[in-house]
């Protein structure tokens, strides 16, 4: 039977990658890591199996972005329904407003960034839910690169040696990561034993050892040694949240995001703004839908950097910044003539990695994990590199997101999932940092409005909002748009070559009786399937 679908085949961009056409998918940001998720998919596991073997083993592969130490979020389709999980972590019991009382801003490195860990904890949820194989199964490619040695992908090498000169003197990370005093180059060996013992100590004790045990303990040790608040207690008090995602309907089709503490709301306000306007009538990549589509997110921007923290502390409810009413009061601020740099609004009372994997029963994952700000905070424990989330709260007295104890920060990483009519089509997410909500809008326009498919979706130039009215662009673009948007008074700039610039979307659509993976050129990635 002929598969119809909503988008063409066609893909009109420079550097068109073939989507892989499969019953069982994988698509990651590095290729050992996708096959590994293949693997399990392989011996009879499930989408959530696949993706968990993926996120282990990027930990290791992809050490550039994330590592043991990371957060996590999924959104999950089990077959019938969506579940949501928020496996964030708090700050330490210590990060009181005092600690860090006379500075400016939160530093951004060293061990007083790094909130409990969250990853490992959503490993453990997300198997004990949905996974099929044996908990240690799911690492045992992991395990086997970390002894033996993986030979590193080209991207990674060159952010690795661009993080060295940084992150060299923080504790443990020399030892780590600069083996032979350097970072490794493209093509090298790289082993990381301590790794492997980290990961095998997590599996055997189904993440006691990292919560409540050795690992534990040795974290505590490490964080009293080098100035750090972080305590065992700190890291047994930790849980996940499953929680309904958000949503908002565009053009026929239903995005659903996590709600805060993560940013993914940016991505729905933003879209709930272009609701008002025939984006599908402007010329694709043209000045006019770029400027329209630029102007919607920095609205949906603003309200973020005001309301947008741990729940708990917010001092609006998620539903009242996509109100309707509200949403077209903030589309009617866009002056298609005029870029602004817009304040937040008064809504009515009321360096990451990606992964998403699907299997032949329907379950689908989109999951994400990171760091943060490339290898975190720079500080490694026994073959855990830490992250840095707490480098994203703020010093404002009564803000959301001001600094203290047992709270969770405002994160930049956020998975995506798709629905039309109550049932799937699409599980994606595109790593970036603040890249990521804007990607996920890019994306959903390029398919929505323009009909293209997840590939070229993925593929097409982008814009990335820098602040104020600074925004930056690929070379995609054609100088005539780049002129006119700068007659706008938009102010085009580059920003340093980085990775996560424009960031790297990974994509699964489901087709009548398979699906449709998709893997961002921009970086090592790789879509695979069977």
């Amino acid at each position: 039977m002929l598969t119809m679908t909503p988008f063409s085949w066609s893909n009109p961009y420079a550097w068109p990658r073939r989507p892989v056409l499969a019953e069982n998918a994988v698509a990651t940001s590095q290729p050992l890591a996708a096959q590994a998720g293949l693997q399990m998919l392989a011996a009879g596991g499930t989408a959530v199996d696949a993706a968990l073997a993926t996120a282990i083993t990027l930990t290791l592969v992809e050490p550039v972005s994330n590592g043991i130490g990371s957060d996590a979020y999924a959104i999950v389709w089990d077959g019938g329904q969506l579940h949501g999980l928020n496996a964030s972590g708090r700050s330490p019991a210590g990060w009181t407003p005092e600690l860090f009382g006379g500075q400016k801003a939160m530093p951004t490195r060293g061990w007083n960034t790094v909130t409990v860990p969250g990853c490992v904890s959503a490993w453990l949820e997300l198997h004990r839910k949905f996974g099929k194989l044996p908990f240690e199964k799911l690492f045992e490619r992991a395990i086997r690169y970390a002894r033996e040695g993986f030979l590193v992908s080209p991207t990674i090498a060159g952010q690795w040696q661009k993080q060295v000169p940084e992150l060299k003197a923080q504790p443990g990370f020399a030892e780590a990561f600069m083996p032979g005093g350097r970072a490794p180059r493209p093509g090298e060996r790289f082993r990381f034993p301590e790794h492997a013992e980290a990961l095998e100590q997590i599996a055997r004790s189904r993440g006691e050892a990292f919560y409540r045990g050795a690992l534990a303990e040795k974290i505590e040790a490490h964080a009293k040694e080098h100035g750090g608040a972080m305590r065992a207690a700190d890291l047994a008090a930790h849980r996940p949240d499953w929680v309904a995602p958000l949503a908002i309907d565009y053009r026929g089709y239903t995005l659903h995001e996590l709600p805060p503490n993560g940013q993914g709301i940016v991505a729905l306000a933003a879209l709930g703004i272009l609701q008002h306007f025939d984006v599908a009538s402007i010329k694709v990549d043209g000045a006019d839908s770029l400027h329209l589509q630029i102007e919607a997110m920095k609205l949906a921007f603003a309200d973020a950097r005001r309301y947008v923290g741990d729940l708990d502390y917010m001092d609006v409810r998620p539903q009242q910044l996509l109100g309707p009413g509200y949403l077209k009061s903030r589309a009617a601020l866009i002056d298609m003539k005029r870029a602004q740099d817009f304040g937040h609004g008064t809504p009515l009372e009321g360096g990451t990695v990606y992964l998403t994997a699907a299997d032949a029963s329907g379950m689908m994952v989109s999951f994400i994990q990171s760091n943060y700000m490339g290898f975190g905070s720079g500080v490694v424990v026994n073959g855990i590199s830490m992250q840095n989330r707490g480098g994203t709260f703020v010093m404002t007295s009564g803000h959301p997101n001001r600094v203290g104890p047992r709270k969770r920060p405002y994160q930049t990483i956020i998975p995506g999932f798709v629905t039309k009519n109550g049932q799937p089509v699409m599980s994606f997410g595109v790593m970036g940092g603040t890249m990521q909500p804007q990607g996920h809008a890019q994306v959903m326009v390029r398919i929505a409005d323009y009909g293209q498919n997840p590939q070229a979706a993925s593929d097409g130039p982008r814009y990335r909002i820098v602040q104020g009215l600074e925004v930056s662009v690929e070379s995609g673009f054609a100088p005539a748009v780049l002129e006119d948007l700068a007659r706008r008074g938009h102010k085009i700039v580059s920003v340093p070559d980085d990775y996560n610039q424009f960031g790297c979307a990974q994509l699964i659509w489901k087709l009548d009786g398979g699906y449709f993976a998709a893997s961002d050129p921009r970086r090592d990635g790789q879509a695979v399937g069977f």
